[in-house]
């Protein structure tokens, strides 16, 4: 049997999988973040560690699995963050998450001295502050006493597996979210790092998804409940290990979109993907030589979320289901109203830190009903922006699978068909991709399985087909979204001054 644990923003879900990564049983714990004004997006990296520990425990006391028969264990996770430790691997701050915006002269200050164009040519990805690589400048430049401290740079799954085995090293899918990685060569790019004024030491060796990285130190058993015995699986970062858990492995597999606190659209290549407005980037994939070109945008089920617990009567029980129903009664009173979803900035397809949430369009008549139906439409008008720009590089995108939590709801499912002009279909692992991903990485590791059984462990149980009457009135509103966030553009800039 296999654990998989994944490290999301909200919490660490772990759960238990069979040799071949059918899942047996999972639960989650929860820890917090912490955001402010300006851009700051922290957590503790011990709250991950102790959700692993927590988790841990009630996975075995709840299922009644014999520890013994645990063989081994990988972790998923947020990635593009920085986690900076000292000599003995202990943070020397909060972790700065992949939502952080703070670094944005440090990100201008590379683009100057590198280029941008060429910097998503060797990267993979434009220069940005929510990257690994700035965040580390914007320590060294506003927090010296602090990074006088800092030994090792890593990623959130980086530092779990540290805490497992007492070895520290990442993979080739959370280097590659780092804006210090050469996805040609796979390696640190040292063009990157001296242009930044980084040490190369501080960056971990890059090791493959599946390599075994130790067993459980026995410190870690011990707190965990396992067996020494038990492998840790390097894993992965979590988008390209979603991947996985939607069984997209290969090009043939096609699409899908994760409608997470961050949601995303991707596939996976045989090549890196670059488009001409540098909207999307490309992961390294879990699998090996493969890539997952991928478009993320900051809040897209944290939009939904964030409506739902601003409009439920009671917010210690939201309900986002019911919000969602009621909104289907207003479809066609929403024609002038529109959202912006951009609470944490942006990524795909803006790439703007300044970029603000915003309601346009509000008339009296616009109630809770209203309001939530808007927020739904500019998810999917961002999302469509996305799928535009892959196609301008020339990705075929027929079909999209959704997971993740909001890929639930019959409506929100519809509703992006008809924006998108696709069909869209529900998986069988709505909620559980990240952690089916992580345990067939896992299996793979331990040699246990091929990563192609990702596509006998979940079905297609739904499919939306797009209504063409709405789905070429959404093209003409989704223009006037683009036209509402062109046109407050400046006005991001100048709020940010």
């Amino acid at each position: 049997m296999l654990i998989a644990h994944d490290l999301g923003t909200s919490g660490n879900k772990a759960s238990l999988h069979t040799d071949q990564g059918r899942l047996i049983a999972s639960v989650t714990v929860s820890y917090g973040a912490h955001f402010a004004a300006g851009g700051v997006a922290e957590q503790d990296p011990d709250d991950w560690w102790s959700a692993v520990v927590e988790a841990t425990r009630t996975l075995l006391d709840e299922s009644k699995v014999d520890p013994s028969a645990v063989e081994g264990l990988v972790v998923s996770g947020q990635m593009m963050g920085a986690v900076l430790l000292d000599s003995a691997y202990e943070p020397v701050r909060p972790a700065i998450i992949w939502a952080d915006t703070r670094s944005a002269k440090q990100a201008a200050r590379l683009g100057d001295i590198l280029g941008r164009e060429y910097a998503y040519s060797l990267l993979g990805h434009r220069l940005d502050p929510t990257y690994s690589v700035e965040k580390v400048m914007w320590v060294r430049d506003e927090e010296p006493d602090i990074f006088s401290r800092v030994r090792h740079v890593a990623q959130a799954k980086d530092y779990v597996v540290h805490r497992l085995t007492g070895r520290l090293a990442t993979d080739r899918s959370d280097a590659s979210g780092t804006n210090a990685y050469d996805q040609k060569a796979g390696t640190w790019s040292s063009e990157v790092l001296d242009a930044a004024g980084l040490d190369r030491a501080l960056f971990p060796q890059i090791l493959e998804s599946t390599d075994v990285v130790g067993p459980v130190t026995a410190a870690a058993a011990e707190l965990l409940g396992l067996p020494r015995s038990a492998r840790v699986v390097m894993g992965g970062g979590d988008g390209p290990i979603a991947a996985v858990g939607a069984a997209v492995v290969a090009p043939e597999d096609g699409a899908y979109v994760s409608l997470g606190t961050s949601s995303w659209i991707s596939f996976a290549s045989a090549t890196p993907v670059h488009d001409p407005a540098m909207s999307t980037f490309t992961f390294d994939h879990v699998v090996p030589s493969m890539y997952v070109p991928t478009a993320t945008m900051q809040a897209g089920g944290a939009s939904i979320a964030w409506i739902n617990e601003v409009l439920s009567p009671d917010p210690a029980r939201p309900d986002v289901a019911g919000l969602i129903a009621d909104s289907d009664g207003v479809r066609d009173d929403t024609a002038g109203l529109y959202f912006l979803p951009y609470l944490l900035g942006e990524r795909s397809p803006w790439w703007n830190a300044d970029a603000r949430a915003a309601f346009i369009g509000l008339s009296r008549h616009h109630g809770r009903a209203h309001l939530t139906r808007a927020v739904l439409e500019g998810v999917a008008f961002n999302l469509f922006s996305c799928i535009q720009a892959f196609r301008a590089a020339g990705a075929n995108l027929d079909n999209i699978d959704a997971i993740g939590g909001a890929a639930a709801s019959d409506s929100v499912l519809q509703l992006l068909a008809d924006v998108w002009g696709v069909p869209v279909r529900r998986r069988t692992v709505v909620g559980e991709a990240n952690s089916l991903g992580a345990a067939v990485t896992g299996a793979v590791g331990l040699g246990l399985a091929e990563f192609s059984a990702a596509r006998d462990l979940s079905e297609v149980v739904a499919e939306f087909v797009p209504t063409a009457d709405r789905h070429g009135e959404y093209v003409r509103r989704h223009a006037e979204f683009v036209d509402a966030y062109q046109a407050l553009e400046p006005w991001f800039a100048k709020g940010s001054r």
